[in-house]
C-alpha cells in the first residue's frame, strides 16, 4: 500500500480549482456494451450490457454529486454510450445541472445524424470520435470491425453539418505511426476544435509490444509541437504528460533564438486528461499554454491534470478509478459519495503528492508540470508511483551524477518512414 498525501498542504490550483478537493474532469463509463472489437480497448468491451450497470436513477444521482464538485467537465463514454436509451436523459440532466457535457460514441450503426442531432438538442457541448488511420485498412484493422472507418468519416461529416464542436482522438501505436501526418491532414476538413493524441497504455486488450518506444514518442511530441503552430485546431496528448515538458523546452529554445518567449507557443487543447485547464470552460478552440517561466527549475510551475489529480473515472458498475487506464479501485459510488472517494481515498491522495514519485520521475525537475503517466507506470511495473517507461528525458540530477549523458537534446520532427512502415499509432 502506498502512503497518502495527507501531510501535503492543499494549495489552490492556478486556475481557481484545488485538485485536492475537486477534479477538473469526470468521465463516466455508462456501459461496456459496444459492437466494435478494438485491439487496444481498455474496457474489453462486450456485445451486451452488464446486468449490474448503474441504473438511470443511480446515474442521475451521480450527476448530482458531480455537479456539486464545482461543476467539472463531464464526459459520457463506454463501451458505446449510444447503447443506452437513457443517454439523452443524462445529457439533458447534466446540462440542466450546469455541467459541460461531452460524449465519445463508437462508430457503429447506432451513430446516425438523428442521434447526434438529438444529443445536441439535449445540450451536448462536444462530441468525440476516434480516427486511427487515414484509410480503411489501417483504421478498421485497429478497430476490429470492417466499415468502422466509413462510419467514422460519415459521423464527422454530420457533426460538421450540425456545427457541433468536435474532437478527434487518435491512438499512437506501431501500426499507424507512419500515418500520423496523413491523419492530421484528413481531419482538418472536418474542422475539429481539438485533436487528442493518445499514447497507448497496455491495459485491457492493449499490448505493450504495440507501444511506440520512448525515443519515438519524443519524436512524435516534437512533431506535434510543430503542427500546433499551423493547424487550425488545438492539439493535446493523452497518457503523455511529458508533452508539457516538451512544450516548455521548445518555448525556451525559441525564446533564446528569437526573443519571442512563450508567445511562440502553438495551440494546446483543453478538456482532456493531460490538458492545461482553461480559466473559462468553453466549447471552442483552446487557449495557448500560459506564460510559464522557460527555466524548468522554478518550484511554482503548476502541475496539471493527471491520473487521480484533477481527473476521476467512474465505471459502468460504479467503481471509481484515478483514470480508465489505471485499474486500481478506490471505492464505489453505490456505497460512498464520489467527493469523499476523490478527496480521501489513499490511492487518490498518493497520486496527488509528487513527493511520492519514484525513479527518475521522482527527481525530475519537470515533475510538477508532468509527473509521468501513472497509468503506464502501473501497467508496466505494477506500481503507479514508479517512473513512466515512455519518457526518454534524463533529469538533470541523474545527468549530473555521472550515470548518464547530460539532459535531453531536442529531436527534429519525425521522419515516420525511418522506423518502418509497420510502426503506427492507436487511440
Amino acid at each position: 500500500m502506498h502512503p497518502t498525501a495527507s501531510a501535503t498542504p492543499s494549495r489552490p490550483h492556478p486556475w481557481g480549482r484545488d485538485f485536492h478537493v475537486n477534479p477538473l474532469i469526470v468521465i463516466w463509463e455508462v456501459t461496456r456494451a459496444c459492437q466494435l472489437h478494438c485491439l487496444h480497448c481498455r474496457a474489453k468491451a462486450q456485445r451486451h450490457r452488464h446486468p449490474l450497470e448503474l441504473t438511470k436513477e443511480e446515474g442521475l444521482r451521480l450527476i448530482d454529486e458531480i455537479a456539486e464538485m464545482d461543476r467539472p467537465l463531464f464526459v459520457l463514454t463506454g463501451g458505446d454510450p449510444l447503447e443506452r436509451d437513457d443517454l439523452f436523459d443524462f445529457i439533458r440532466y447534466g446540462t440542466q445541472r450546469g455541467l459541460e457535457v461531452a460524449m465519445t460514441p463508437s462508430a457503429t450503426p447506432r451513430v446516425t445524424r438523428d442521434a447526434l442531432k438529438r444529443a445536441q438538442q439535449a445540450g451536448l457541448a462536444r462530441c468525440a470520435f476516434s480516427l486511427d488511420g487515414s484509410e480503411p485498412e489501417i483504421h478498421d484493422r485497429f478497430r476490429g470491425t470492417r466499415g468502422s472507418y466509413d462510419l467514422t468519416i460519415r459521423a464527422l461529416g454530420w457533426l460538421r453539418e450540425l456545427q457541433m464542436p468536435t474532437q478527434v482522438n487518435t491512438t499512437v501505436t506501431r501500426h499507424n505511426l507512419h500515418d500520423l501526418p496523413r491523419i492530421a491532414d484528413q481531419i482538418e476538413s472536418f474542422r475539429p476544435v481539438l485533436w487528442s493524441v493518445f499514447f497507448l497504455v497496455p491495459t485491457g486488450r492493449a499490448r505493450a509490444q504495440d507501444m511506440v518506444s520512448a525515443a519515438e514518442a519524443e519524436e512524435v511530441m516534437a512533431w506535434l509541437w510543430e503542427q500546433s503552430k499551423s493547424r487550425p485546431f488545438a492539439i493535446k496528448t493523452t497518457a503523455a504528460p511529458h508533452y508539457r515538458r516538451v512544450i516548455l523546452q521548445k518555448q525556451a529554445a525559441e525564446a533564446t533564438e528569437d526573443g519571442r518567449g512563450s508567445e511562440s507557443a502553438g495551440k494546446h487543447g483543453t478538456g482532456g486528461r493531460d490538458a492545461t485547464p482553461e480559466p473559462k470552460r468553453a466549447s471552442g478552440p483552446a487557449i495557448r499554454v500560459p506564460n510559464i517561466p522557460a527555466g524548468p527549475d522554478t518550484p511554482r510551475t503548476p502541475r496539471t491534470v493527471n491520473d487521480g489529480n484533477g481527473f476521476v473515472f467512474i465505471s459502468h458498475t460504479g467503481d471509481v478509478y484515478p483514470s480508465g487506464f489505471l485499474p486500481v479501485t478506490a471505492g464505489n459510488i453505490r456505497k460512498v459519495r464520489l467527493a469523499d472517494i476523490y478527496r480521501t481515498s489513499p490511492v487518490f491522495q498518493a497520486l496527488r503528492n509528487p513527493a511520492l514519485l519514484k525513479g527518475k520521475c521522482g527527481v525530475c525537475e519537470f515533475k510538477l508540470v508532468c509527473g509521468g503517466s501513472r497509468a503506464r507506470a502501473f501497467a508496466m511495473t505494477g506500481d503507479y508511483l514508479e517512473s513512466d517507461p515512455a519518457c526518454a528525458y534524463v533529469p538533470r540530477v541523474a545527468s549530473t551524477s555521472g550515470s548518464r549523458d547530460s539532459g535531453h537534446r531536442d529531436i527534429p520532427g519525425p521522419a515516420f518512414g525511418t522506423h518502418g512502415e509497420d510502426r503506427a499509432y492507436a487511440d
